[in-house]
């Protein structure tokens, strides 16, 4: 079951179940759209893999399954990593 997150885990912008910025890698670390694209530079700074729009989960099964109620906040702060991948595509780092 994916994991609705509710904030960027770098800056900790707002991104609600219906967010069109709600951005996340394969293990699900979501940022919002303006942080993959400006500071991650498509690059996951916990994984190394890219980014995917997040699907949004219908009303009625976020009853059941709500979003993720604490943040995770760890900013980026040394973007070295980041430099290593971000010219290689995702899908062959």
């Amino acid at each position: 079951m994916l994991e609705i997150r509710l904030n960027c885990e770098n800056c900790d912008t707002e991104l609600q179940n219906d967010s069109d910025k709600a951005m996340i890698c394969s293990y699900e670390c979501t940022f919002c759209k303006d942080c993959v694209t400006e500071v991650l530079m498509n690059v996951c700074p916990n994984c190394g893999g890219g980014f995917e729009k997040r699907p949004t989960r219908p009303k009625e099964q976020l009853k059941k399954h709500p979003a993720r109620k604490n943040k995770i906040l760890n900013p980026v702060i040394d973007n070295s990593y980041l430099k290593k991948y971000c010219t290689i595509h995702p899908r062959k780092r």
